[in-house]
């Protein structure tokens, strides 16, 4: 069981932060979420690319069922990919 000072006073991110010539800074939600599409339109665009092989999606096996249907639906429809796994196997 976890001590609650432990989960408590645990220093958390409050802000998102991007990367800039390997320096992590704060950034605002839309630029870290511009820059994470960016990151999958390059991938998805890129000469031989194919979702099928080239993409995947990583679930939590603690999310809600919502949020796991979510990434699935995420990873089929946005990423044209079916490769969705969690780590309940692990």
């Amino acid at each position: 069981m976890a001590r609650r000072d432990r989960t408590e006073n645990y220093p958390r991110l409050t802000t998102p932060l991007v990367r800039d010539n390997g320096v992590l800074r704060p950034a605002t939600w839309d630029e870290a979420i511009a820059r994470a599409a960016l990151g999958f339109r390059r991938v998805l665009d890129a000469p031989g690319a194919d979702p099928t092989r080239n993409v995947g999606v990583f679930s939590c096996s603690k999310a809600t069922n919502e949020t796991n249907y979510l990434t699935g639906k995420f990873a089929r429809s946005a990423l044209g990919t079916n490769n969705v796994d969690s780590c309940n196997r692990t």
